[in-house]
């Protein structure tokens, strides 16, 4: 009996495994898809939009079965814990990504594709960059590699140096009064779009430090930002 339960809890880890890859996949091919939609490919947008169903699948697949191992297979302790624990939180940062895919190629689609040419080479880096991160984050959780979630973190730099420049960018076209600057708002919320899911590789790459580790760097860094407020008020 206690072989058949531990051979059931040691499916149902390798089954939440293999859907986190799963997620990171489809989410990877969905941030580089976005990329090639703002800069004018149809079929890439059309892939993109019609992903809705899959990512909901896949969420709530990860959640389920995490929730059946919190629930049934007790005690959870320790790297087991760490394991189920975070890969139900990260689900919910994936999610969050894929879902804005989605938004960004619909904002894009409200955008002449001359004013989105002004961007095309920062949609594109900015999109690559992203989908890189949001990678090597799922790896670096899916194998325990500290290291890697710590290149992730860094990378997140340059990515707001890209987002920095496209907008300062914008500010140009703006003062050379390019007829452009009208979409402003819709340009730079577009770059937004990629700068934020390279926000959220980081904190995926948090929750791979946090299985690894026990620490989860993000929310501590929260809670020091916040001591420091309540110290200055």
């Amino acid at each position: 009996m206690v072989i058949s339960t531990r051979t059931k809890f040691t499916d149902q880890l390798n089954e939440v495994e293999g859907l986190v890859r799963r997620f990171g996949e489809k989410t990877v091919a969905d941030v580089r898809a976005a990329g090639l939609a703002v800069t004018g490919d149809k079929g890439a947008a059309e892939g993109v939009m019609e992903g809705r169903k899959a990512e909901d699948r896949l969420r709530s697949a990860i959640e389920n079965t995490c929730l059946d191992i919190m629930l049934l297979q007790q005690p959870l302790i320790g790297v087991d814990l760490r394991f189920v624990t975070g890969s139900f939180r990260m689900v919910s940062d994936l999610s969050h990504i894929d879902s804005m895919t989605r938004d960004a190629v619909f904002l894009a689609e409200e955008i002449p594709a001359k004013a989105a040419k002004k961007l095309e080479k920062e949609f594109t880096t900015l999109s690559a960059y992203a989908a890189n991160m949001v990678n090597k984050a799922v790896d670096a959780f899916c194998t325990t590699d500290v290291e890697m979630a710590q290149q992730v973190m860094e990378a997140d730099t340059a990515v707001n140096d890209l987002y920095a420049e496209a907008e300062e960018k914008l500010v140009g076209l703006i003062r050379d009064g390019k007829s452009s600057a009208q979409y402003l708002p819709e340009l730079l919320m577009v770059a937004k779009y990629f700068e934020r899911m390279g926000d959220l590789a980081k904190r995926i790459a948090a929750w791979a430090v946090f299985r690894a580790t026990g620490e989860h760097t993000v929310a501590e860094k929260e809670s020091q930002r916040l001591v420091q407020l309540g110290s200055e008020e």
